[in-house]
């Protein structure tokens, strides 16, 4: 039967392989890479230089396939994402059928984890929900942004006995941080591409922020958010424009 392999390739440090991804790598005979366009071209090269430097036998083949971008004439959120997942899932399943032989092994590094905050999951289930893939995978768990930001920081990710709430920059920008703040503890936001934390008040309320956590890229910026959102805001607008792309991750809190 064929099988695949999710693997978390941790924030985008080589070094945050584990043991456990490095030893799925070397049993993989076909890598699967979404390539996301041009201006996001570090994504598909830092995958294919992951699997030269850790696989010792080279004979793995390689495919790489567009990734669909999200309809952005949708306005409705839910649906965006679905139509999303469908066609995902559409190229998924002609790929495991016609690059993946019965008895092979496939695979598909997954930033950070695939757990958090990742479709690759969700897609690889509608595609068994088809029935017309035979198929059996395995999740490698990878190092995840939170663990690289917190690390960056110095910081532990919550306080003593305290709740953490993971959330989007969408749902923050709601309006719901104040009742997180008071419930929870600690507020993480991913997936922040309109800098919600605008929108937060408060003149006790601290940011960690982290983009590029744990490479040679890494932007750290912490502080009092009402002090430091602007320069937050700039320099990753500055980030953005230079490298095509960003991902970014915060943790807010109340200062103690």
């Amino acid at each position: 039967m064929r099988r695949l392999l999710i693997i978390g390739m941790g924030a985008g440090n080589p070094d945050h392989l584990t043991l456990q991804a490095v030893r799925a790598l070397n049993t993989v005979d076909v890598f699967f890479v979404l390539d996301k366009g041009q201006q996001k071209g570090d994504l598909a090269r830092l995958r294919k230089e992951l699997c030269a430097r850790h696989i010792a036998d080279p004979s793995y083949r390689t495919v790489d396939v567009t990734d669909p971008v999200r309809d952005e004439t949708i306005v409705d959120y839910g649906e965006r994402v679905e139509r999303w997942h469908r066609e995902r899932a559409g190229i998924f399943e002609a790929l495991l059928t016609n690059e993946l032989g019965d008895d092979e092994v496939g695979g598909l590094l997954v930033w950070g984890d695939p757990s958090l905050y990742d479709s690759t999951l969700r897609v690889v289930e509608r595609v068994l929900a088809r029935g017309k893939v035979e198929l059996d995978y395995e999740v490698i768990p990878g190092i995840t942004s939170l663990q690289a930001l917190t690390a960056s920081h110095k910081i532990p990710l919550n306080h003593i006995g305290g709740a953490i709430h993971i959330t989007t920059g969408r749902k923050l920008a709601e309006g719901a941080a104040e009742t997180w703040l008071n419930a929870q503890d600690n507020v993480v936001v991913m997936l922040d591409g309109e800098c919600a934390f605008n929108k937060v008040e408060g003149e006790d309320i601290e940011i960690f922020w982290a983009a590029y956590a744990g490479t040679e890229k890494e932007i750290l910026v912490a502080g009092r958010l009402s002090e430091v959102k602007e320069e937050i805001e700039r320099v990753r607008a500055s980030a953005r424009a230079a490298n095509g792309w960003i991902m970014d991750t915060y943790v807010l809190r109340r200062r103690s």
